[in-house]
């Protein structure tokens, strides 16, 4: 079986929601709602946490994650892109171990609602498919479609967004195509594509997508997404 690494992605300095990633959560830090569901997908032929942060490498630890070692404090800014961050511990863990996986999986512990199943599905997606990645994404409502979305020109004019005058607006819901956006709960790929020579990046040509019910969806940066999660995690949870 192809080996899949989880990176639990968790730097130290929320300025959101401070202490955020190991923040009580009803009752459990945070980024241990991330480390449960990883364990229990068993999709994972590894799971670590990426952290400048010895809290939260406590934490981690304390349920059950491996921490191989600490980020550098420079791969915990803000500016810091995950590519950064995931080139990194890739690194590392061949240079140290020899580890080299056959796919890597961002997990962020902003995604509290995150299932083992779709860790799992989104697994058995990439190795199935054989693409570059897979990417979680969950639908764009009707009213938010980028095909009915509208810009301001200089002049003052407004036009849809691709240019073209607002009566070629559709209006009508069968017109609509779905689109899609992407939630950040998972990106799965080639670990090969963060060294890419030209464009590093964690997508490839042949991406995936992995379509997440809206009630798993939350992404919590701010004190309302932290509300919003637990009102959908006691839903999740007693119905």
């Amino acid at each position: 079986m192809p080996k899949v690494l989880g990176v639990i992605t968790a730097r130290g300095g929320s300025k959101g929601i401070p202490g955020k990633n190991i923040k009580s959560l009803l009752g459990k830090p945070l980024i241990a709602y991330t480390i449960e569901a990883a364990q229990k997908s068993g999709a994972l032929d590894r799971l670590i946490v990426s952290t400048d942060d010895p809290q939260i490498a406590e934490v981690a630890r304390q349920n059950g994650c491996e921490v191989p070692f600490i980020r550098p404090k420079e791969l915990a800014e803000d500016h810091v892109l995950h590519l950064e961050v995931m080139q990194h511990a890739v690194t590392v863990l061949k240079e140290k171990e020899g580890y080299a996986p056959d796919y890597a999986m961002i997990l962020q512990p902003t995604s509290p609602l995150r299932q083992p199943f779709h860790i799992k599905e989104a697994a058995d997606l990439i190795i199935k498919s054989k693409a570059d990645s897979v990417v979680s994404v969950s639908e764009i409502p009707e009213n938010y479609s980028p095909h009915k979305a509208m810009v301001l020109e200089r002049n003052g004019i407004l036009r849809l967004f691709n240019g073209n005058p607002v009566y070629m607006r559709m209006s009508q819901r069968q017109e609509l195509p779905k689109t899609y956006w992407s939630i950040g709960m998972m990106y799965l790929f080639k670990p090969s594509l963060l060294f890419d020579s030209e464009h590093p990046n964690f997508y490839g040509e042949k991406v995936m997508p992995y379509i997440i019910e809206k009630k798993y969806v939350v992404d919590i940066n701010i004190p309302e997404d932290w509300k919003a999660a637990e009102r959908a995690l006691k839903k999740l949870l007693h119905g």
